[in-house]
């Protein structure tokens, strides 16, 4: 994490790379979008937990479904 925010990064994602490589290799567009849910390790003090990300997701669900729908009725 650490050398991902000395190169620049905002964000590191567990799966959306390694998922976009497939998908390309498979011959599919893709477009990358994520839900952020909860901050790295090393990061802050707390610990991290599921709890947290299932929290932060389930919160999220309204605002993400939107957003999903109004990306697939533009393409």
């Amino acid at each position: 994490v650490q050398f991902f925010k000395t190169i620049g990064a905002d964000l590191v994602g567990m799966s959306t790379v390694p998922e976009a490589i497939v998908a390309n290799y498979l011959g599919l567009k893709i477009i990358g979008v994520s839900c952020v849910t909860n901050m790295a390790a090393g990061i802050t003090k707390g610990k991290l937990g599921h709890d947290e990300v299932y929290n932060v997701a389930r919160a999220s669900i309204e605002k993400f479904s939107s957003l999903i729908e109004k990306i697939i009725s533009k393409i």
